[in-house]
């Protein structure tokens, strides 16, 4: 099953120029991990989500597809 916020935290990942090891790091997890968050094949943790929100400066409903871009 594809959710909307698994393209949308490739999506934000390529848009800010890093790379899965950076946000990783951010994250405090390892690069394989956070490949797997963004292939669907984990989920992504609650404190991961708050995380990545707040490095990409995006709401949560953003980030899980709820809302469309902000302007």
């Amino acid at each position: 099953m594809e959710y909307a916020y698994i393209k949308r935290m490739r999506d934000l990942r390529e848009d800010h120029d890093m790379t899965q090891e950076e946000v990783a790091r951010a994250l405090g997890t390892s690069q394989t991990m956070y490949a797997r968050y963004e292939r669907g094949a984990n989920e992504l943790p609650i404190h991961h989500l708050l995380t990545l929100c707040e490095l990409y400066n995006v709401s949560t409903d953003y980030f899980l597809g709820r809302n469309p871009p902000p302007k």
